[in-house]
């Protein structure tokens, strides 16, 4: 496209993705923004300890994994198999299951949890096994459970992956005893929380969202999308929010990442708050996979950081939400 040539938005509705259980295991590797990753490069906040020691930790975990490819089964040193990042928004869970993922030899995934459930209902839970099984590290950032069947179905996976000698390395808001609790009667698959607990060397991260250390920072709204939109150079597009939340509808979230593959930028016109909690729920899986792209937001209409309600805010998906609204706030950042 030459400089001087005006951007002609296309539209995310007019995309029907499709997405193959080779290119999802091609597709599990760290987000762009962390290509660079490393243990050294995370820069713990002095006024939080426990982010030192996270980075010590995860420095020991790293050691350790390759020491025991050294020893026999029966002197290898007693250790869990997983290592949990415990921790808010914001704190630099991410990075440092990035830098361990980059930091570690040989065959080695690292996806969200809810590419991994895809993975497994595209090609089926034993081809699943299969293709992953052998690796030396397999990582799950966004480690959620709101369903109870996944919630099995991940254990079952993770165990069999252990058995073979994988190490798994995880982040979420939510340490591994707690999942479920507040979303669902936890009562009827609490021996599968349990044993997928007994896997993980809980790590507490303490911390500030590093995207909102600005006191008062907001996602930026602007007066007219396809104005800002046509400043920008590269593929765009340009779709109303409803639109979006309809096509959405559409589309499993596992192919979100390529239903936004290629594009710039982003304009939403017509931004409104959320009243139904499945929409807000897939946008908030949207929003994830454009934060992992560093696609930047032009929004018009309600401030991004502004579409859910209290009592969406105040609900068993708060955590979601708000990593949701530090992630808005970052990508319309850079649009004033």
């Amino acid at each position: 496209m030459s400089a001087t040539a005006p951007t002609t938005p296309e539209r995310l509705v007019d995309r029907i993705p499709s997405l193959t259980g080779a290119q999802m295991l091609a597709e599990l590797v760290p987000p762009r923004q962390f290509t660079g990753a490393t243990l050294e490069s995370y820069r713990p906040d002095r006024d939080y300890p426990s982010q030192g020691a996270a980075v010590a930790a995860m420095r020991h975990f790293l050691t350790s994994a390759q020491k025991a490819k050294l020893f026999s089964r029966k002197k290898a040193p007693v250790a869990k198999p997983g290592v949990y990042l415990d921790g808010g928004f914001g704190v630099g869970k991410t990075h440092l299951l990035a830098a361990l993922w980059h930091q570690t030899a040989g065959r080695k995934y690292f996806g969200t949890f809810i590419e991994y459930t895809a993975l497994v209902g595209a090609v089926g839970y034993a081809p699943a096994v299969q293709l992953l099984k052998g690796a030396t590290l397999v990582c799950i950032d966004e480690f959620e459970l709101d369903d109870p069947g996944d919630t099995r179905l991940i254990s079952r996976l993770l165990s069999e992956l252990v058995a073979s000698g994988t190490k798994i390395a995880a982040t979420s808001n939510t340490p591994p005893n707690a999942l479920g609790e507040g979303r669902f009667a936890a009562q009827d698959f609490l021996r599968e929380i349990d044993s997928l607990s007994a896997k993980f060397e809980t790590i507490r991260i303490d911390g500030l969202d590093y995207r909102r250390r600005d006191t008062g920072a907001h996602a930026i709204a602007v007066d007219d999308a396809a104005a800002a939109i046509s400043a920008v150079q590269g593929v765009v597009t340009l779709d109303s929010f409803d639109g979006v939340l309809k096509h959405l509808a559409g589309v499993h979230p596992s192919r979100y990442v390529k239903l936004i593959e290629g594009i710039d930028a982003i304009a939403l016109t017509g931004v409104h708050e959320f009243t139904n909690q499945t929409d807000a729920l897939r946008f908030v899986a949207f929003v994830d996979r454009l934060y992992d792209a560093q696609i930047p937001v032009y929004a018009e209409g309600t401030p991004l950081d502004a579409v859910f309600p209290d009592d969406m805010l105040d609900g068993g998906y708060s955590k979601k939400y708000l990593r949701a609204v530090s992630r808005l706030i970052a990508l319309t950042s850079n649009n004033a």
